[in-house]
C-alpha cells in the first residue's frame, strides 16, 4: 500500500487535521492497519472505537474499523460519544487499546484520532514512528457494536455525594457530551438545566472551547437568570470542563486545581499534586500549604497522565482544563467526571462554590495569548530567547517551552503541539508588576521577529 500520512497530521498528542485535505478516509483505514499491528506486538487482541458529532466522523470512524478488522483485530464500536466514554470502555470492556474519532475543539472542518494502548496515552516518538509502518492484512478480525452509557453513567456517579439544594447549568456547546449529560442529569438529585445538548458539528451555538472566555457568555447568561449556583461548561470532545460560579465569575482551570487539590489531599496527605507550567503560582502555593507536594509539569494531557502514573500522584491538571483524577478513579481526562467532583466538593464544604473561589489568591494575570508562528519556527522561538536569557543572567525554567522568573512575577512562551501558534501567559501580584512583564515579553518576541497582532 503506497498511501503515507500527510506529516503535518501527526502532532505530538494526537493524529489531526483538515477533513479531506490533510486527513482522508485512506488516512484512517492505514491507521486502522498500522495500529492493529502496534496493538499485535504490545499481545492485544481488540479494541474500542468512538467518535464524536463532527459531520466527518462516521466515515472516518468507518474507514477506521475496517482498518482495524483487517488488521486482524476485535473492535468494540462505542457509537457516539466523549472522549472519556471512550477510555472508560478500555477498562469496562477489557480491551487492549482505544482509539478516539475527534476534532475537540478544533473548527468544523477539523477532525483526527486520539490513541491509547493498555490503558496508557500513546503519543510523541510513537506517534510519529507511524509513517515507518507497512500495514498488512490478518485474518481473524471482527467488529459489534457496544453500548455502555449507563455503565459509564453508573461508574461516574458512585461514591459521591451530590446535595439536592444546589442548583446547576450545564453546557454541552453542542459537543460529543450532549446525549449523555442529558441522561446524567436525570440521574442527579440536584437541580439541572441543559444547554445545547443536540450534537450538531457545526457548533451552531457558540464554539466548544471552555477556556475561551467568549464561549462562556452563554452560561454566564443563563446562570444570572436561573439564580444558579454553578455552571459547567465542556469541550468539543468531552475531556475538558470549564465553571462559572454563582455570580459568573469564570475559575480558570488551574483555580480549579487549586479547588481539588484541597479536597484530595485531605485523604492523600503529603501526596505530589502535577500542575502544567501555564498554572499560577498561587495554585502550587496553595498544594504546598495544604501539604501537599506540587510539581511543575509539561502542558499536555499525555504528558501529565504518563508522569501521574509515574509518580503515583492522586491529581493532575491543566490550566486548559483537562483534569486527573487516579484517587477513586482511573487517571484519564473526563470533563464530565471532573464535573461531579466539583458539585460533590461544594456539596461536602458546607459553602457555596463563590466562597470557595474566594479562597484562591487572585493574581494579575493574562489568558493565554496565543500568536501565529509557523511549524518550523515555533520551536526555534523559546530556544532563541533562552540563548538571550542566558548572557543577561534572567532566572527561567524549560520544563516546557520558557517559563521566566523576575521579581515581579513570570512569563512563558511555549510552542503549542496542536496549532501554528506560540501560546504566552504573563502573571503578577500587581497591575505594574503585570505590565513589566508583559513589556518584556513583548520585546523578546520582537527580536524573534513574531508578529504581534
Amino acid at each position: 500500500m503506497s498511501h503515507k500520512f500527510h506529516p503535518i497530521i501527526l502532532k505530538e498528542y494526537d493524529i489531526r487535521g483538515i477533513y479531506q485535505e490533510t486527513l482522508t478516509h485512506d488516512d484512517a483505514y492505514l491507521l486502522g492497519q498500522v495500529y492493529s499491528q502496534i496493538v499485535r506486538n504490545a499481545g492485544g487482541k481488540s479494541i474500542v472505537t468512538l467518535r464524536d458529532g463532527r459531520i466527518s466522523s462516521p466515515a472516518l470512524e468507518g474507514a477506521l474499523v475496517e482498518g482495524l478488522a483487517t488488521g486482524g483485530l476485535h473492535v468494540f464500536r462505542l457509537g457516539i460519544g466523549p472522549t472519556p466514554l471512550a477510555y472508560f470502555g478500555e477498562h469496562h470492556l477489557k480491551a487492549d487499546a482505544a482509539i478516539m474519532v475527534t476534532g475537540s475543539h478544533n473548527p468544523p472542518n477539523h477532525n483526527g484520532f486520539k490513541l491509547t494502548l493498555k490503558t496508557a496515552p500513546f503519543y510523541g516518538k510513537d506517534i510519529q514512528a507511524l509513517t515507518n509502518l507497512s500495514p498488512f492484512r490478518q485474518s481473524g478480525g471482527s467488529y459489534e457494536d457496544c453500548d455502555i452509557q449507563e455503565a459509564y453513567l453508573d461508574r461516574i456517579t458512585q461514591d459521591l455525594n451530590f446535595d439536592p439544594q444546589l442548583k446547576i447549568i450545564w453546557d454541552a456547546g453542542n459537543g460529543a457530551s450532549g446525549e449523555i449529560l442529558e441522561k446524567l442529569v436525570k440521574r442527579l438529585p440536584c437541580k439541572s438545566h441543559t444547554l445545547f445538548t443536540e450534537i450538531n458539528g457545526e457548533f451552531p451555538n457558540h464554539h466548544p472551547d471552555p477556556s475561551v472566555e467568549k464561549n462562556l457568555l452563554d452560561l454566564q447568561k443563563t446562570v444570572a437568570e436561573k439564580s444558579a449556583h454553578i455552571g459547567i461548561a465542556f469541550d468539543g470532545d468531552g475531556d475538558r470542563l470549564g465553571a462559572i460560579d454563582s455570580q459568573g465569575r469564570i475559575i480558570w482551570g488551574d483555580q480549579l486545581l487549586a479547588l481539588f487539590a484541597q479536597g484530595t489531599l485531605k485523604t492523600h496527605p503529603g501526596s505530589t499534586i502535577i500542575g502544567d507550567v501555564k498554572a499560577s503560582q498561587a495554585v502550587f502555593d496553595m498544594i504546598k500549604s495544604a501539604g501537599g507536594v506540587p510539581l511543575m509539569w509539561k502542558t499536555g494531557h499525555s504528558n501529565i497522565k504518563s508522569k501521574m502514573k509515574e509518580i503515583n500522584s492522586p491529581l493532575g491538571g491543566e490550566m486548559s482544563g483537562h483534569f486527573f483524577f487516579r484517587d477513586r478513579y482511573y487517571g484519564f481526562d473526563d470533563g464530565i467526571y471532573a464535573a461531579l467532583r466539583l458539585i460533590d466538593l461544594v456539596s461536602h464544604s458546607g459553602t457555596t462554590l463563590d466562597t470557595l473561589y474566594d479562597q484562591v489568591p487572585q493574581m494579575h494575570a493574562t489568558p493565554e495569548i496565543r500568536f501565529e508562528c509557523a511549524n518550523e519556527r515555533k520551536f526555534l522561538v523559546p530556544e532563541e530567547i533562552k540563548a538571550r536569557l542566558k548572557l543577561s543572567q534572567i532566572s527561567y525554567s524549560d520544563i516546557d517551552g520558557i517559563r521566566v522568573q523576575t521579581p515581579q512575577g513570570w512569563w512563558l512562551l511555549r510552542a503549542s503541539n496542536t496549532q501554528d501558534v506560540l501560546v504566552a501567559r504573563c502573571e503578577s501580584a500587581s497591575e505594574d508588576g503585570l505590565e513589566s512583564l508583559q513589556k518584556h515579553l513583548t520585546k523578546e518576541l520582537h527580536l524573534s521577529k513574531v508578529i504581534i497582532r
